[in-house]
């Protein structure tokens, strides 16, 4: 395997970095439109557990992406303090 420079290094992160954002993005826009389904389905009296359920399981679901990102960072500023530097600053 190649070794990676520090700038290489960086832009590796940074595109995973990226790449969760859009991800928990996208999470973020299920979960309103869930709630909007829940808030209609309240109204209209449907199955309103099963939104429930999926509402949670992608709450946890981007809880434990967030706790990944963190530890990627954790690792990333352990491993390379020029690159915890540049997350820093």
């Amino acid at each position: 395997m190649v070794a990676l420079n520090g700038l290489e290094k960086f832009s590796h992160l940074e595109d995973k970095i990226y790449r969760t954002i859009e991800l928990t993005k996208t999470l973020r826009q299920e979960k309103d439109d869930l709630e909007r389904q829940l808030a209609t389905v309240r109204n209209l009296g449907g199955d309103k557990q099963a939104l429930v359920n999926q509402i949670e399981r992608l709450l946890v679901e981007r809880e434990a992406i967030r706790a990944r990102v963190q530890t990627m960072l954790d690792v990333v500023a352990a491993a390379d303090p020029e690159i915890a530097e540049a997350l820093r600053g």
